[in-house]
């Protein structure tokens, strides 16, 4: 009875706390933490801001972005985000990464929204020199997490024909401790494809050398580092910057000594992915982590399991759409959705 008491009272604290059992963990007294990213599709304020491209995203731009789509589009992310986890039975996420936010205040305004404000997310933010004034942010649960470092990497790459530089987002490093154990995070939203193609994928293979640098760095001093890249990396699990530059297989087990484990290749190979484009799936947004992970000799924090959290209520109803990500917008029209990427996350878990 005392034994079944204790369970009980352990249950209850960890679904307080946030940590939950997966499947048969709870006989296996183990400790599981979710690790999401997120690209929000354009998450604006409505205020016209000097010196950036997005006059498009206020009340007199092209998309009529007022007030009352802006608190909408707040509202339909902290759902989302709200049910990061669910599906494992583990009440939200410890770290949410996230790409496309314009500013830390708008950040702010989603980490108190009432569906999400009782996870007291904290931040991680600076200002990228971005063209359309879009970064990438990091979220986390302080008592799971304790920043230690934190800072923004720009990428240095430069027209080809003009010498110019190109802006884009900074590359975010963030190192802490998570639940006890030292934990780093490198956040991403690489160079875009639009208009392009191959031309331009030397430009993320240029962002996928400067995160494989990062990560290096970071090897280098402590060569049992857990390091996690995050991001929409607008390239598909098997393309040149992910398996050549950042040296990224999905088969655990051959991987060479220098590779990264892949956590979204077998789901693109099974044919999920993570935003959809002309009738074709991509899994441009992955999470990549470091062998550590996987090593089971290795005290603390194991890779468990991948997820493309594509539930229902995310997914376009009908229509030649049918199944895509439900987007705030398609051109101009206005549709009310939630972001035109699906979310991603691992779990993660240890005795």
């Amino acid at each position: 009875m005392l034994n079944n008491e204790i369970m009980k009272k352990t249950f209850v604290f960890l679904l307080i706390t946030g940590w939950l059992s997966v499947g048969n963990m709870v006989s296996q007294q183990a400790r599981v933490g979710i690790i999401a990213f997120y690209n929000v599709e354009n998450l604006y304020d409505t205020i016209d801001t000097k010196g950036v491209n997005d006059t498009e995203f206020t009340p007199l731009g092209d998309k009529k972005w007022n007030s009352e789509r802006y608190w909408e589009k707040i509202d339909r992310l902290s759902e989302v985000i709200s049910k990061f986890g669910h599906h494992e039975n583990i009440p939200g996420a410890a770290i949410v990464g996230l790409c496309e936010v314009e500013n830390r205040e708008v950040v702010e305004d989603l980490v108190k929204s009432k569906r999400i404000s009782h996870l007291n997310y904290k931040i991680v933010h600076f200002d990228s020199p971005d063209r359309r004034g879009v970064d990438v942010a990091f979220l986390y649960q302080q008592r799971y997490f304790t920043v230690t470092n934190a800072k923004a990497v720009p990428l240095m790459v430069y027209d080809q024909t003009t010498g110019n530089r190109i802006y884009t987002r900074d590359q975010l490093v963030v190192s802490g401790i998570f639940d006890g154990e030292p934990m780093h995070f490198i956040v991403n939203h690489w160079p875009a494809r639009r208009g392009s193609g191959p031309p331009n994928g030397w430009l993320r293979n240029e962002a996928a050398k400067l995160s494989r640098s990062l990560l290096d760095s970071i090897v280098n001093i402590d060569k049992n580092a857990k390091v996690i890249i995050m991001g929409d990396l607008n390239d598909d699990p098997t393309d040149e910057s992910i398996r050549v530059h950042l040296n990224a297989r999905d088969d655990k087990k051959r991987l060479k000594p220098d590779q990264l484990f892949n956590t979204m290749g077998i789901l693109y190979k099974n044919g999920i992915g993570s935003l959809a484009y002309r009738d074709k799936w991509n899994m441009f947004d992955q999470i990549i982590i470091t062998q550590n992970f996987l090593n089971k000799q290795q005290s603390g924090y194991k890779y468990h399991s991948s997820r493309v959290f594509n539930d229902l209520f995310l997914q376009e109803q009908e229509g030649r759409f049918k199944g895509y990500p439900k987007r705030s917008y398609v051109g101009n029209d206005y549709k009310g959705g939630y972001s035109d990427h699906f979310p991603v996350y691992i779990v993660l878990r240890k005795r």
